[in-house]
């Protein structure tokens, strides 16, 4: 059985925006990710699967709930070495090329922050040579060390990023939609960089994206946020070919076909809430309706979700 790595348990995360606003951007998930593994989270835009990465990494205190990170609490963390310890194990690529590097530093000195923190370069030299290595890790090359952001593309400014988030050699790499700020021609460029990056270097990947035909290509399992909740996760291809939550069937049937014939005559979903007819005190939570395939629902779904798998 593999190992998990990360253990997500119950996590919320809200924002207090005004009494008595209450946002529940994150509201009771839970779910693993195992070593080696890429799991995709998708939802649409405001739906809390970045909010979800964000506190993953402790860019946000989580309001509840856990996370476990080789079986130590993340946000229980206190002293300073621990928090330093964790950050370099646990890295971050973050959607927008531009806005993520600072536009006063060199490529060399974006790459090599995390060396000078954590002291994993005896001296200049040593510090430039692993930034040197880096950049051609990433499909660059060392004449690219001296320039600034401004001179490079969208594609290479996210590899640099890319690079940067490699730097401190970590274990899991939360991409907080690092493709969708990008050309199409140059999106696979990058997913195929970081596919043969995880082969290499044996990393762990949540992939946050809202495209969902690239999320099936570069995911094991793909996770499905709808309003702060997990609704359903499941394999890539299990998800793909038996979606059974509404929600997830509306967005699969909104990915467009390659087929003008077949696009002129198809039928989208489109998911209404009020489709869940609850009885009162009935619970609400992730069941597992058939082996590693598990969906947000009440015992009546729950049973229904059942007979239509078994047919």
């Amino acid at each position: 059985m593999a190992e998990k790595l990360l253990e997500i348990k119950n996590l919320k995360q809200y924002f207090n925006v005004g009494t008595p606003n209450l946002v529940k951007a994150v509201d009771d998930i839970t779910f693993d990710i195992f070593k080696g593994e890429t799991l995709g989270l998708v939802g649409e835009s405001g739906c809390g699967k970045s909010t979800t990465g964000r506190t993953i990494i402790r860019l946000y205190d989580a309001t509840g709930g856990q996370v476990l990170f080789n079986g130590e609490d993340v946000h229980g963390r206190k002293s300073r070495a621990d928090l330093k310890k964790f950050n370099r194990k646990m890295q971050m690529i973050f959607q927008d090329p531009y806005a993520s590097l600072n536009p006063r530093m060199t490529v060399a000195d974006i790459i090599a922050e995390g060396i000078d923190i954590h002291g994993l370069a005896k001296n200049r030299s040593e510090r430039m040579e692993k930034v040197y290595d880096l950049l051609h890790t990433v499909g660059l090359n060392k004449e690219h060390a001296n320039r600034y952001p401004h001179e490079f593309s969208g594609g290479q400014r996210q590899r640099i990023g890319i690079a940067r988030a490699l730097a401190v050699d970590p274990d899991f790499i939360i991409a907080d939609e690092p493709i969708s700020a990008l050309d199409v021609s140059i999106q696979a460029q990058v997913v195929n960089l970081m596919k043969k990056l995880q082969k290499e270097k044996g990393l762990t990947y949540l992939f946050i994206a809202h495209d969902l035909s690239m999320v099936k290509y570069i995911s094991d399992r793909i996770g499905v946020m709808y309003f702060g909740k997990l609704v359903e996760i499941a394999s890539a291809d299990e998800l793909y070919n038996n979606p059974i939550h509404p929600y997830t069937q509306s967005l699969l049937s909104a990915i467009p076909l390659p087929d003008p014939e077949t696009e002129r005559t198809r039928k989208r979903t489109v998911y209404d809430p009020a489709i869940h007819q609850y009885q009162d005190g009935e619970e609400l939570k992730m069941r597992e309706v058939k082996p590693g395939h598990f969906v947000y629902c009440s015992e009546s779904e729950y049973k229904k979700y059942k007979t239509q798998v078994a047919k």
